[in-house]
């Protein structure tokens, strides 16, 4: 599989700091995007825990099938539920932290996706745009049970409001999703930052045409600043060059920005930062 990936997070308009953190490791296919809670100096350390925990438990997919590669994402999303739920016990100044996680990892010709919380993954495949994950989140749960439309849901006043995250207690189960590859695809992965500021069809617009991902990540980051930038936004963005017979992967190139980052030199990623949990 041949890929161009790019990630970028922002601050934002109204908050002084940034509590999301995301990692890019193209030559592995694992992508990680974390959206801290807890306050600054506590949320973002529960997100770079997360990516960080994430991607080094992963490891090499290489030869792995499915149900092998989803044990591997289940195992390593708990791992860092674990260390993060410890600092929350053995510093006080970490307790009530967490964070969200989705992680999107490519191999063969599969994609695999485990999520906690309501940073999203989504699929731009022919001109459609579809919503991968189903965000752990209280207005979630009342539009499943048809008291709010997706429209009164993204307006409500507990939009903020998650009901699973990874920390917060001494397991968490994430959802797992799979599917297969085409070329051409795009995965886009985004805290609630950039969700909540734009809608669907906008996300659908702004990941059409021929752009490169690193353009459309800083379109999508602009797009979500305009429209108000009310809490921090990360983007991510993979797009499926083409899909070997082998089911190799190559990268086609990646790209990554932020206000403040730290090469994790260990895995050739790239970490950057610049209950019901309200965030």
């Amino acid at each position: 599989m041949h890929i161009t990936s790019a990630g970028r997070t922002d601050v934002g308009i109204i908050r002084s700091g940034n509590e999301d953190n995301f990692i890019v490791v193209p030559d592995r296919g694992i992508f990680v995007v974390a959206d801290g809670m807890g306050g600054h100096a506590a949320g973002e350390v529960a997100s770079e825990m997360a990516v960080r925990f994430v991607a080094r438990e992963l490891g090499s997919l290489k030869g792995l099938a499915d149900d092998q590669v989803a044990d591997r994402m289940r195992t390593a999303i708990r791992a860092a539920n674990g260390a993060i739920f410890q600092r929350t016990l053995t510093e006080h100044d970490k307790r009530g932290m967490g964070t969200t996680v989705t992680a999107l990892v490519l191999y063969s010709s599969r994609f695999l996706i485990g999520q906690v919380g309501d940073s999203r993954a989504y699929l731009y495949r022919d001109g459609k745009l579809v919503q991968l994950t189903k965000d752990h989140s209280y207005v979630q749960e009342q539009v499943d049970a048809g008291y709010l439309t997706p429209e009164q849901a993204r307006s409500h006043p507990y939009s903020n409001v998650i009901t699973r995250c990874v920390g917060a207690n001494s397991d968490v189960m994430p959802d797992v999703y799979l599917g297969t590859v085409k070329a051409s695809d795009l995965f886009l992965l985004a805290s609630d930052g950039l969700t909540g500021m734009l809608d669907d069809a906008q996300l659908a617009e702004l990941l059409g045409g021929k752009r490169m991902p690193e353009e459309q990540v800083d379109e999508l980051i602009g797009e979500a600043n305009r429209h108000g930038g009310l809490d921090n936004i990360t983007a991510i963005i993979v797009r499926v060059d083409a899909v070997d017979a082998t089911g190799g992967r190559g990268s086609g190139g990646s790209g990554g920005s932020g206000g403040s980052g730290a090469s994790d030199g260990g895995d050739g990623g790239q970490v950057t930062n610049p209950g019901g949990r309200s965030r």
